[in-house]
């Protein structure tokens, strides 16, 4: 397991620009640094997508943020831009519902992060979005709040946010009446709604608490699926 003993810059730093933090692991010798972000771990249903991205010294581009702030529109123009530039390496990784059920969600989570990394040729370092995660192949430094602070994370988040979106789009045409096409497995009202008339359906999260109610109060007979 690796720590972030390396790290030459405290964390708590504000960096200058969304570049700043990369540049600092650079100039302290790292060579090829990469940040990682996951998307779905909330919903009730689909995968989690994890992605990594590493941006090379001197690529930018214009109007990266965290993807939770960025449009619909400007998601997907940014994704489409990362993954045509060829100096721009990235890992996408879906871990499925039924992994996610098995192992729960937070190391179904870690387990992408994980992969990842190791889908990264050569990467050197790690900043990764949120709270510190265990046995990553690589040293690293977790960055709260990452996706709006490190280039590097901020382009793995749109990596992760648009291939989720499309794929919840693509369950919609399979499961038309859960309306994954609106909230994409979030548990909005519509969706619990949906799950209550319907129940689940074979890409929900069977672990989940409203998932999990549902389905046992059809074996006691509470509910007519």
């Amino acid at each position: 397991m690796y720590t972030d003993t390396n790290w030459p810059i405290a964390p708590k730093e504000d960096p200058e620009n969304l570049y700043d933090f990369m540049q600092r692991a650079v100039e302290a010798g790292y060579k090829k640094v990469i940040g990682i972000d996951e998307a779905g771990r909330g919903p009730l249903a689909g995968p989690v997508v994890v992605a990594a991205a590493h941006m090379p010294p001197g690529i930018e581009l214009a109007g990266l943020n965290d993807s939770k702030q960025l449009t619909e529109k400007k998601r997907q123009e940014l994704f489409d831009e990362i993954i045509a530039n060829k100096q721009i390496d990235y890992s996408i990784i879906i871990i499925e519902e039924d992994i996610i059920d098995e192992i729960n969600i937070l190391q179904a989570t870690y387990k992408g992060m994980r992969e990842s990394a190791n889908g990264i040729k050569d990467a050197d370092f790690i900043f990764v979005d949120g709270k510190p995660v265990p046995q990553l192949p690589l040293i690293s430094q977790n960055l709260i709040k990452g996706d709006s602070k490190c280039a590097a994370i901020a382009a793995a988040s749109i990596l992760a946010k648009v291939t989720r979106d499309q794929l919840m789009m693509d369950y919609h045409e399979q499961y038309p009446k859960y309306h994954f096409d609106k909230h994409k497995g979030y548990g909005t009202k519509a969706h619990v709604d949906a799950l209550e008339e319907h129940g689940p359906c074979p890409i929900h999260r069977k672990s989940f608490a409203p998932v999990a109610k549902i389905l046992n109060e059809a074996r006691q007979g509470k509910l007519d699926l």
